[in-house]
């Protein structure tokens, strides 16, 4: 960093933005100045730190190595600042209405919205929740729209600019039956892949998972008679059958009088949930309770 350069705090905040946008006529906009009056600040803002910052590309501009480790840390420090300049306006949500719409996946819904919508209902009356089918795809568009505040899911290339906050990891178990007579704890590999499976396939009518694909590479391969399309459908048929399934142990905690679950024979790997939420709603009072509201729930599962 250019030490003889006057730091001024204007400039920091048109770099968060540019860093965001990666765009000088989008950080103008989001700024409310003119795209010369950015194009302006980033010169400077490259001699303060003796770096190009964004690099112009066919379409907009990709930030440089030194870019990238300034994001996060120049976001912690205006958000703090941001947060000592707006204390004094405070969402009440006793007494507030506030309508809120939360895109998730249905074993989300299950595990986390559900039980958090009955919280909000018994201690926050104004609060009212949408939830909303998840469609990583067109998320962040969606965000931008204002159309959606909050996602919950596992974070993945769909994230793209989006702020993120993790909230719980997840594991799974294989599930059978009450009494099933071939579940049992230390369930080897083989009697694994003799038992009869029901498998998820959230695009619809696959017979194979990513895990079939890893045992047939040790030599095993187990028996799937029924692909479903929700988790949420598979509990219920396999406490009445003998068919048995791997699904997220959250999912069927409470299913412990019609089901039994058991590791499985070898190392599944599990997934993270996590908060996704669009810079145009960062800042804002109540999608800051709600966050915080939801952080602190998914704490207690």
């Amino acid at each position: 960093m250019n030490t003889k350069t006057t730091l001024d705090l204007n400039l920091l905040v048109t770099l968060e933005a540019l860093l965001i946008e990666q765009n000088v006529t989008k950080a103008a906009q989001r700024l409310h100045l003119s795209q010369p009056a950015v194009s302006a600040q980033l010169r400077r803002l490259r001699t303060l730190f003796d770096d190009p910052l964004l690099i112009p590309l066919r379409r907009g501009m990709a930030p440089t190595s030194k870019a990238l480790e300034l994001l996060e840390p120049l976001r912690r420090s205006l958000d703090q600042l941001r947060s000592t300049m707006a204390g004094h306006h405070r969402f009440e949500p006793e007494t507030a209405a506030l309508d809120v719409n939360i895109a998730c996946t249905d074993y989300v819904q299950a595990v986390l919205g559900q039980p958090f919508v009955l919280m909000l209902r018994q201690r926050f009356p104004g609060v009212r929740v949408a939830l909303h089918h998840l469609d990583p795809n067109g998320l962040e568009a969606k965000m931008a729209e204002g159309d959606i505040d909050l996602a919950l899911m596992t974070p993945g290339e769909a994230q793209g600019s989006l702020r993120s906050r993790h909230l719980f990891d997840e594991r799974y178990v294989l599930i059978g039956r009450r009494d099933h007579p071939k579940l049992c704890p230390g369930i080897s590999v083989a009697q694994f892949c003799a038992l009869e499976h029901v498998i998820v396939s959230l695009d619809g009518g696959a017979f194979s998972t990513p895990l079939d694909s890893g045992l047939a590479a040790l030599g095993h391969q187990r028996k799937v008679v029924l692909s479903a399309a929700s988790f949420l459908f598979v509990p219920g048929i396999v406490a009445q059958s003998d068919l048995v399934a791997l699904v997220p142990e959250r999912l069927v905690r409470n299913a412990a009088v019609m089901l039994d679950a058991v590791d499985c024979a070898f190392p599944v790997p599990g997934f993270s949930v996590s908060m996704l939420w669009h810079e145009r709603h960062h800042g804002h009072p109540a999608q800051r309770w709600l966050r915080a509201m939801i952080a602190e729930f998914a704490e207690r599962l």
